[in-house]
């Protein structure tokens, strides 16, 4: 196989909404290259891009698939990515591997919500993208429909290469308006045939054409002249003017084709293989020190390793682009990220599950190798000398969260290693072991996501596996000021324990004045701070300790015990065993005896007169609140809102956003545990949302009360 140069490769993304037709596409686009001799279905399970397990179960992407095609001199590799908005971590990930995104959009559906949320996401990175209108030859496609609402969602910037002279069942012709001629097809698709424009099209085709001139022309001063001089643009001309305004965004060329009948596809590649920009052209990628890495073949060799499968037969491959450099087989390179030195003894070229053996890469091309002793997905292998590090793939939140656990307890810590070999494929998988909520939570992008990875864990690794009702991290706080004092005395033969602690508990809040004076019934306590410990809580919000002895009533050196009983009980509230938070307690009094005291009577009796005392400062319990964001179609609006209000969320505000509505409310945590599955259903999957953690609020009293009877049970069975 050639090496490719960094003037000669491109790197582009196929993109889109579930059922929009991506990985039929990816055959056709192989098979119209030449790489596969036959095309494959979705539904005979043979295609290139969908071939583990888990996804001829289900009939859908799970993984993004790299393959290349040589192409009119030009090395094209592609990122096929999943559709389902589930998988969106693979799409983040092939958006800033690659140059170009094409995003398809079914004929038959229009713009839908997840076709938006691939936009933004290009936008976001500054990728240029390309708008292919698939299955135009489906008994609902209406071409008129799809390209008012792509303007409509995506701006003035989309400007149709093509059009057909007929969308649904009868489509078999259309309008190239960047050559100005007419591409036909018989049943089967396949080899166009090309002919002059029909008269009765020439005045429609003429009206594109201009409009595409004239996209081409605003990006270059020279074309700009000539355009207002009334002379025609080249094919080459054209070419560059769109070239540059895909470089720029300031514009969204739009194709038609029909990827199971194989009609367009051949013309969309020659543009990609002519028009679209080569890596080189693209602005170079910064690393994580800021610096410009330009994708120079002499330059210092570093790849980037962005993706790790682990594949029948072969093991672990690891998947890589050369930000810089020449990659040769058999090169010493040392990760910057882990530490430790790595041997690339083989390159492969890849193609599915097909992996053709190369002697070198160069910058900007993309391959794969295995046997790696310890890269991980994010990692960086540089040359000796060469200091380039890039972590610049930034995931979304996770959205839908179960605690997983393996249905024989011994298999723990099996399930530990598979599920962190899971995070290294799918970064949006992640795992916490929550010593709080004493449960392993797996968190990810919806329901879908996470009963992919239980039937990965069932089937491959043979560990049944259960998913339970995740605790909520509730927080325990007061909301008034309490006093209690508590005396531990215990005498057993010889030295016994002694110790008498005098406290006061309050509400803390950031910058309240240092404490003066307390009245309790009849009687007043005046405060004498001698010094204030603030601790921070690692689960939020802060403990603050104010010494108030005086007298020595309690010598210096059983203080910092006392604070620990302080902290053995906020670590387990009294009220549901949560995390407490943002008390302050005034230390004011207490006795000792010379021979009898020591640090465990002062940590019993702390934390003992600190439990009495929480219990009589009207305690609370709060729980954390999200912020959402849902975006739907105006249609469902209402139910949508219906079900939030059902889930005791509070509205924030609606505002409408390219075609869609958006409804911004707060939503507590508990309330969230099945809305990506209730929402998809309302909806028909034609929504998504956001989530981001807001506050901790207080939970209705009779919430409170639900939670404390139910904490007051378990402590009894226990």
């Amino acid at each position: 196989m050639k090496t490719y140069t960094s003037k000669e490769i491109k790197n582009i993304a196929l993109l889109g909404s579930k059922g929009s037709g991506k990985t039929t596409l990816a055959e056709a686009m192989l098979y119209e290259c030449g790489v596969i001799k036959r095309r494959g279905t979705v539904l005979s399970k043979n295609t290139v891009s969908d071939y583990f397990p888990v996804e001829k179960e289900y009939g859908y992407s799970v993984f993004s698939t790299v393959f290349y095609a040589e192409f009119l001199n030009k090395k094209l590799n592609f990122i096929d990515c999943p559709g389902a908005d589930d998988f969106v971590g693979a799409a983040i990930t092939a958006l800033n591997v690659c140059d170009t995104g094409v995003i398809l959009i079914n004929g038959q559906y229009g713009v839908e919500v997840g076709t938006q949320n691939i936009f933004r996401t290009a936008s976001s990175l500054n990728k240029p993208v390309i708008f292919a209108v698939n299955q135009l030859d489906g008994e609902k496609a209406d071409y008129e429909n799809v390209l008012e609402q792509t303007r409509e969602v995506f701006g003035s910037k989309v400007v149709p290469i093509q059009y057909p002279l007929e969308s649904g069942p009868g489509f078999n012709s259309m309008i190239d308006v960047l050559l100005m001629k007419k591409y036909s097809w018989g049943p089967d698709g396949g080899v166009p045939t090309i002919e002059e424009i029909p008269e009765s099209e020439k005045a429609r085709a003429l009206k594109y054409h201009r409009a595409l001139v004239e996209a081409a022309a605003e990006n270059d001063e020279t074309l700009m002249e000539k355009f207002f001089d009334e002379k025609p643009l080249t094919e080459d001309e054209l070419r560059l003017g769109i070239r540059k305004g895909l470089i720029d965004n300031s514009i969204y060329p739009l194709f038609c084709v029909s990827a199971e009948k194989d009609m367009g596809v051949r013309r969309m590649m020659e543009f990609l293989g002519n028009v679209v920009p080569f890596t080189d052209d693209m602005p170079p990628v910064k690393d994580s020190a800021g610096d410009e890495v330009k994708p120079d073949p002499n330059g210092p060799l570093s790849l980037f390793f962005f993706k790790t499968t682990i594949e029948p037969h072969i093991g672990e491959v690891s998947y890589f682009k050369v930000m810089s450099g020449t990659l040769r087989s058999g090169v010493d390179l040392e990760n910057v990220t882990r530490g430790g030195k790595e041997r690339i003894a083989q390159i492969f070229c890849v193609c599915g599950q097909i992996k053709t053996q190369v002697d070198e890469l160069q910058a900007g091309d993309i391959g794969a190798t295995v046997k790696l002793k310890d890269v991980r997905t994010g990692n960086t292998l540089n040359e000796k000398g060469c200091e380039y590090a890039f972590d610049y793939i930034k995931y979304p939140a996770p959205k839908y969260q179960r605690a997983i656990r393996p249905v024989t307890e011994s298999d723990a810590e099996k399930l530990s290693a598979i599920l962190t070999r899971m995070h290294e494929e799918d970064p949006t998988w992640v795992v916490e072991q929550s010593k709080e909520l004493k449960q392993t939570i797996l968190k990810g992008q919806g329901e879908f996501h996470l009963r992919t990875l239980k039937w990965r864990v069932e089937n491959n690794d043979k560990l049944p596996i259960v998913f339970d009702e995740p605790k909520i991290p509730y927080r325990e706080t007061i909301t008034k000021a309490a006093r209690a004092d508590y005396r531990h005395k215990k005498q057993s033969g010889g030295a016994g324990q002694f110790g008498e602690v005098h406290l006061i508990v309050e509400p803390y809040t950031e910058g309240m004045p240092a404490p003066d004076t307390y009245r309790f019934g009849n009687q007043e306590y005046k405060m004498n701070v001698r010094d204030t410990q603030e601790i921070p809580l690692a689960w939020g919000g802060k403990l603050v300790v104010c010494n108030c002895i005086v007298g020595g009533a309690i010598d210096a050196r059983f203080i910092p015990a006392i604070v620990k009983g302080l902290m053995d009980r906020i670590e387990q509230g009294p009220l549901t065993g949560s995390y407490a938070r943002d008390v302050r307690v005034c230390i004011y009094d207490g006795k000792m005896h010379p021979v009898d005291s020591n640090e465990i009577s002062f940590r019993l009796a702390g934390r003992n007169a600190f439990s009495e005392a929480f219990r009589n400062a009207n305690p609370k319990v709060l729980e954390p609140v999200y912020d959402v964001e849902v975006l739907v179609p105006h249609d469902v609006m209402g139910d949508v809102m219906s079900d939030l209000q059902g889930r005791r969320a509070i509205i924030m505000g609606m505002d409408s956003e390219n075609g869609f509505e958006k409804i911004s409310a707060r939503v507590p945590l508990k309330e969230m545990s099945s809305y990506s599955t209730s929402l998809s259903s309302i909806t028909g999957g034609r929504s998504s949302f956001t989530m981001k953690f807001s506050s901790y609020e207080l939970v209705p009293g009779d919430i409170q009360e639900k939670l404390l009877k139910e904490y007051a049970e378990k402590n009894a069975e226990d």
